[in-house]
């Protein structure tokens, strides 16, 4: 089986890594536009040879499109427009991106559609590129398949397959749902945690003094203050209205908090905090 991965950093590379790990695919070629990125991908094994996009496509049987999520819109329908002009029908395409409602309404009539899974596996760490790359990434996390409706069950079950090869657990539901749910469990964190580390940093000009009193909580809280910009600007702006609705609620939060800080009211800040204990149960 030949795989392969547009998009050779992080997630597409530690994809590629599980994958070869676990014995799911014989070949694997990359295509990123990254020419530092492609020559790190064969030196470190990710893939075994790199190939502009119509080329690599055409030879395949999966293709994983895994790069940012306003560039993954466009390039799926190029992908999808090679594979109707070879009449290449068994090739399956799955997209790694964070936001689906998107790509899922650009390529809804796409003739090819049937052909496209899309997907999100919720994996990830704060750095970038293939040297960040790891093949255990993906063991014992989520990933979430949106409007497999729209996918055969030939490149459903391929998709499935090659998930649970990784150690993943899969659900399904609307490209829609995923966006709202998905600004609240992970999208809104990475904005909180670039909001408290430019806060931080714009009050204490002393980076020693931050290094020597951080603890464990604002590390863990800041880590993804150190993602890749690049990455998480298209996300942003992609699923801006469920962002924008989640975020309001979550500032209204912390005027909770800052008025019962003003008005130096203990009872109100247990109340509050006793009922953010509630995450237990979920977490």
């Amino acid at each position: 089986m030949t795989i392969t991965v547009i998009g050779v950093g992080l997630i597409g590379g530690s994809l590629a890594l599980a994958l070869r790990k676990n014995g799911f695919g014989t070949n694997f070629t990359g295509v990123d536009s990254n020419e530092i990125h492609r020559s790190d991908a064969m030196w470190l094994g990710i893939v075994d040879e790199v190939l502009p996009l119509k080329d690599a496509v055409c030879k395949s049987d999966i293709v994983i499109l895994s790069i940012p999520v306003n560039t993954a819109r466009k390039v799926l329908i190029e992908i999808l427009d090679i594979l109707d002009s070879e009449n290449n029908g068994q090739t399956v395409v799955v997209d790694m991106g964070s936001t689906k409602k998107g790509i899922c309404s650009d390529s809804r009539n796409h003739p090819r559609r049937a052909q496209y899974v899309a997907s999100h596996p919720i994996a990830g760490t704060e750095f970038s590129g293939p040297k960040a790359a790891v093949d255990n990434l993906f063991e014992g996390k989520k990933t979430i398949i949106c409007d497999r409706e729209l996918s055969s069950d030939y490149a459903l079950n391929v998709v499935h397959q090659m998930y649970k090869s990784i150690g993943m657990d899969i659900s399904y539901m609307s490209s829609d749902i995923h966006d709202k749910h998905i600004a609240f469990v992970s999208h809104i964190s990475h904005i909180s945690s670039f909001a408290l580390g430019t806060t931080v940093l714009n009050i204490e000009k002393d980076e020693k003094s931050i290094f020597t009193m951080a603890g464990s909580g604002f590390s863990s809280t800041v880590r993804l203050a150190k993602s890749s910009p690049d990455t998480w600007t298209p996300i942003f702006i992609q699923n801006a209205d469920s962002i924008l609705f989640a975020l309001n609620d979550y500032i209204r939060q912390l005027e909770e908090f800052k008025t019962s800080l003003e008005n130096r009211d203990s009872d109100k800040l247990k109340e509050l905090m006793k009922n953010a204990n509630g995450i237990k149960r979920i977490l």
